[in-house]
């Protein structure tokens, strides 16, 4: 726990006394640590009374207390506890048993004790697991390596025959290429292992055949070998890969061998090649560069260097890593001697001194905690054991347990916990400090004596990988259901805002659609199975907004009315799989974007990418798609689309191109992408003709300028990480193709937002949103004042857009909008992103992972979710934030700027903290609980401390002052004299009556009988027929009158 946070539990509300009511809500799972303490049942009445004691009437005097003052003056002043309980509180505060304290060893004294209890808690949790569930893998060998890439959220399998798998972060499996070398084309010949080289968008896999290939992820072509290491000694069966986060050009590949040889490559220079190419190399970038060893040993590679021992002595490297904290090389091996190897890098950085560990049987596995300082290795003799790294005569800790040799540790970082596999497919989970088995899960693998496992645990996620051969299985963790609200039984996928009925519409992967009203939060109406069984992965409304369309991974859209009934089936994969992305309402026809399936057994493309459905043949209920005359320009899935009136479409793909499309004739006629533009001039047009940069497409740099930039795009912001996850148009810049400036906002791969030129095309603005966040989505509001982003992390984020990029500039803007707000309402992924007006009130609705969907308003406004058992009245709370003036912005920043000083007495360490467990700092974090109304917190906050924001490069730092106390109060000046204005001198000259005029009479109009010349007469008026139709009536009428009253005599 942070400081900030134990300063928080602080300031809620409570009675004075140990039996305080509501004391009660804050006991934690560990009710039987410390509850009877003194310094656990002081209240913050209490905390205010000391602090009034120790407060001295002259300024700059600290007041100090000896235990026997403290004692008295604290009895008397909090008027509970006795004398003896005050004593031990002063005895613990009085560490170095000066004979007396003061206010500041207190309170330190108070957060310690804080921050104790939260890491106690954590540490003693046990985490809760979804069933073990095996996922469809494509592999027919052993799974050798599992691995996560943070910049595109993908994760990459690899089995000895040398398949390559790629799934999503939702685990689905999008591809499968073979990896394979010359050499690797017999059968006897296997990949061994597999590292992922971030910095570089590359991958290493090593072979048996004594090679190392490096192939890189944003060729054209699939998985290109750019580099291939030949020669070795031995074969490598283990890697490793390090590189420096805050210089990305140092790196090291780290390698051990069945010769017991453990070897390093240390990168001097990565982001600009890893190996220097000869200058008979081949002219032609794709091509293949052969290393030869021999070449590294002798340092003709100047961005390059190794390192080497032989330690191991002949024995098999079961695994090696590097670690920059002990900047030391850590390798292992199944030997009871040298069992593990620390190769420590000398001041020079090319030479290694080693100390080694004798484990009696050797191990299997290691992992280290560099918090902990400590190695946890898993033992052939069933034991775990916690080793110091500079004490190797003993283990600092045993953990007993296992009935079975153990296979592979892995450390639980963040909670300090510890992860143990062993033979017999048994799992446990250790508390490291009190050095104790909290979990035993036995694994449901097939009977089979003779298996190979690999256990890989993603922290991130919270998704353990165990693979039993060429079976993977996982299993995911559980968020505690007892303190988080859920909208769906199942992930939110989607979410939309009715206008017309003030409704929220949201969908999950249970193929369950929801209605929900804005105000209250109140569930309406459920529609459960839309598509059977598949996920419903995106949905729209119609213009009228009186019928809701439904996409699914079924291949399908549905368009329903408001009560459940389908009126027509879209057949967009035209019985096949094709995963929807987005569906467009455009004025006469409904396009739908989606992501290309593959057919492994065939290896064919089995579904479209566009698909377009036009009015006239919705006359059935299934509909068959139409051409689109335009074809498919990308190369990649398509992620997203977006429409500007009247005719201009745009798509976005996975490899960040953004295709620009004439609706009325359905043809692409430009492409915009971070690195380049083309046009496009016909259908078979596809080949990439790279041009200036789309940023700079009139730049004027110098050319030094030029090569650095054309450095950072080709090899950082590429495939993956340019991907485009959200397009918007900013419909209410209207007159943008005359006074130019930004029209067309994209989003997506390395958290980027980029503010786009369509008329131009050019790229005005880029600017990183979320730090290490992978992918992001966003959305706008019509008026197009704010842009709100989402991450992997469930993090939101406001900007203020209305004055960003209003005109068109030559050179590339970097530097980001104003951040308005920044935090985490949800616990997993944003799924979607909905901003809306109800009543004038501007609102953005998030939908997550994490089952939940939040609203909340743009400045502080409480965090909302639908579900929660207290309904709420979001007209209570809310206001449209009042931005007349530049005047009031400036005041602002000047009254932020007032208190820089106070902010910086803040514990230095409390922001460090804060971004080792979040990348943000926030303005408050939004943890959902159940039957809690946030926004009643919301207000018991804001009665202890007022926030504000200030932007500082792309954060948010923390403000807490009262809305009042900068305001200057002091005597008032004197008025001058004000001489009296002339219509008081002289009132009869300003104010005095005008004489009246005398106006001539106006006559009289003369009556209608004085100018009537002749009496009306109904034969002049009406036509003859009319007349003798009437009168011929009138006669019948009384010939019929007088019949009846002669029968009635």
């Amino acid at each position: 726990m942070s400081c900030q946070k134990a300063a928080l539990e602080l300031n809620t509300g409570s009675q004075p006394g140990p039996k305080s009511p509501e004391r009660t809500e804050d006991v934690t799972a560990f009710e039987d640590y410390g509850t009877g303490l003194l310094e656990n049942k002081l209240s913050v009445c209490d905390f205010v009374k000391i602090q009034k004691a120790f407060e001295s009437p002259e300024p700059r005097k600290i007041i100090c207390m000896s235990r026997e003052d403290f004692t008295q003056k604290m009895t008397e002043i909090v008027g509970w506890g006795t004398k003896e309980e005050y004593g031990e509180l002063f005895d613990k505060v009085d560490v170095a048993q000066d004979g007396f304290i003061n206010w500041d060893k207190l309170t330190s004294f108070i957060l310690l004790e804080l921050n104790k209890q939260d890491e106690r808690a954590k540490a003693t949790v046990v985490p809760q697991w979804k069933d073990l569930e095996f996922l469809p893998v494509k592999h027919k060998d052993n799974i050798q390596k599992v691995i996560f890439l943070k910049s595109s959220s993908h994760y990459l399998t690899i089995s000895k025959e040398g398949l390559l798998a790629i799934w999503g972060e939702n685990l689905k499996l999008q591809e499968t290429f073979p990896i394979t070398s010359d050499a690797t084309k017999l059968k006897h010949l296997w990949v061994t292992s597999l590292v992922s080289l971030e910095n570089v968008n590359k991958i290493a896999v090593a072979f048996t055949s004594k090679e190392i290939c490096f192939y890189d992820l944003l060729s054209k072509e699939e998985f290109a070998c750019q580099y291939k290491l030949q020669g070795l000694k031995g074969t490598p069966i283990c890697m490793d890969y390090w590189y420096d986060p805050l210089d990305a050009n140092k790196s090291i590949l780290s390698f051990g061998d069945i010769t017991g040889k453990v070897q390093a490559i240390a990168f001097t220079a990565a982001l600009i090649s890893l190996f220097e190419r000869p200058a008979s190399a081949c002219e032609d970038g794709e091509a293949t560069m052969t290393i030869n060893w021999a070449e590294l040993l002798s340092g003709c590679h100047k961005c390059c260097h190794i390192l080497e021992h032989k330690l191991h002595q002949g024995d098999w490297v079961r695994q090696v890593t590097y670690n920059a904290s002990l900047d030391a090389i850590i390798s292992s091996t199944t030997s009871n001697t040298n069992s593990v190897v620390l190769a420590w890098r000398e001041k020079s950085k090319k030479h290694l001194h080693m100390t080694s560990f004798n484990i009696a049987q050797g191990i299997h596995a290691f992992d280290y905690h560099s918090w902990l300082n400590l190695i946890a290795t898993a033992g052939i003799n069933n034991k775990v054991c916690l080793w110091n790294p500079y004490v190797v005569s003993k283990p600092v800790g045993v953990l007993w347990g296992h009935s079975a040799s153990v296979i592979a540790v892995q450390f639980f970082v963040e909670r300090k916990q510890l992860f143990s596999f062993s033979k017999d497919k048994v799992l446990r989970l250790w508390d490291i400090q009190h050095q104790l088995s909290i979990q035993r899960i036995a694994c449901s693998f097939p009977e089979s004596q003779d298996f190979r496992c690999l256990f890989h645990f993603d922290e991130a996620h919270g998704r353990l990988f165990i693979s039993f051969n060429n079976r993977l299985a996982l299993l995911a963790m559980k968020t505690d259901a007892s303190k988080r609200v859920k909208s769906h039984e199942k992930a939110v996928t989607c979410v939309l805002y009715n206008s017309i009925l003030k409704q929220v519409i949201s969908s999950d992967t249970g193929s369950t659609v929801s209605f929900w009203m804005i105000d209250t939060g109140q569930k309406i109406k459920q529609f459960t199975g839309c598509h059977g069984n598949a996920e419903i992965s995106t949905m729209a409304l119609d213009a009228n907004e009186t019928r809701l369309l439904t996409g699914s991974t079924d291949g399908t859209v549905k368009i329903w009315d408001f009560n459940g009934y389908c009126h027509h089936t879209l057949n967009v994969g035209q019985d096949g799989a094709v995963d929807i992305s987005q569906i467009l309402i455009l004025e006469k026809t409904i396009l739908v974007t989606g992501w290309e399936r593959y057919d492994y057994a065939s290896w064919k493309t089995i579904g479209r990418a566009i698909a377009v459905f036009r009015p006239q043949n919705f006359n059935q209920f299934f509909i068959q798609p139409e051409e689109w005359k335009g074809g498919i320009q990308h190369h990649h899935d398509i992620l997203c689309a977006a429409f500007l009136p009247p005719q201009t479409v745009v798509t976005g793909s996975y490899d960040g191109e953004i295709v620009l499309w004439n609706n009325s004739t359905e043809s692409a006629h430009h492409v915009l992408h971070p690195d380049y533009q083309r046009l496009l001039k016909s259908k078979l047009d596809t080949k990439p003709q790279k041009l200036l940069s789309a940023g700079r497409s009139h730049s004027t740099h110098p050319v030094a300028d030029q090569s650095t930039m054309g450095v950072r795009n080709f090899e950082i912001d590429t495939e993956g990480k340019n991907a485009v996850m959200r397009l918007c148009f900013l419909k209410a810049r209207k007159n943008t193709a005359v006074t130019g400036g930004a029209n067309l906002v994209s989003c997506g791969g390395s958290g980027y937002v980029r503010f786009w030129d369509i008329y131009k095309k050019q790229l005005l603005a880029e600017f990183l949103a979320h730090s290490g966040a992978g992918t992001i989505i966003m959305s706008t509001d019509k008026m197009n004042r704010y842009l709100t982003t989402g991450d992997l992390d469930g993090w939101l984020k406001i900007w203020d857009i209305e004055e960003y990029c209003l005109n068109s500039s030559k050179n590339k803007i970097t530097k980001a909008p104003t951040l308005i707000r920044s935090f985490q309402p949800h616990e997993d992924r944003i799924s979607s992103l909905e901003m809306c007006e109800p009543g004038g009130q501007l609102l953005i609705i998030s939908s997550s992972a994490d089952c939940s969907i939040c609203v909340t308003g743009v400045c502080n406004a409480p965090v909302w979710i639908f579900g929660q058992a207290k309904h709420w009245h979001i007209e209570n709370y809310l206001f449209l934030p009042k931005r007349d003036t530049n005047l009031v912005e400036s005041e602002i920043q000047k009254e932020i700027s007032l208190f820089s000083k106070e902010e910086s007495c803040l514990d230095p360490t409390e922001h460090s903290l804060l971004n080792k467990k979040n990348k943000d700092d926030s303005t408050y974090n939004v943890r959902p609980s159940e039957d809690i109304n946030l926004g009643i917190k919301y207000k018991e906050r804001s009665t202890c401390m007022k926030e504000t924001q200030k932007p500082y490069y792309g954060e948010v730092i923390k403000k807490s002052f009262s809305a009042f106390r900068s305001l200057s109060i002091g005597v008032l000046e004197e008025l001058p004299e004000v001489n009296k204005p002339a219509f008081l001198l002289d009132p009869e000259k300003y104010f005095r009556k005008e004489p009246e005029e005398e106006r001539p009479q106006i006559p009289e109009a003369p009556s209608l009988f004085d100018t009537l010349k002749a009496v009306f007469d109904e034969k002049n008026l009406f036509p003859k027929e009319i007349l003798d139709h009437e009168r011929k009536v009138k006669q019948l009428c009384q010939e019929k009158s007088c019949e009846v009253k002669k029968n009635k005599k």
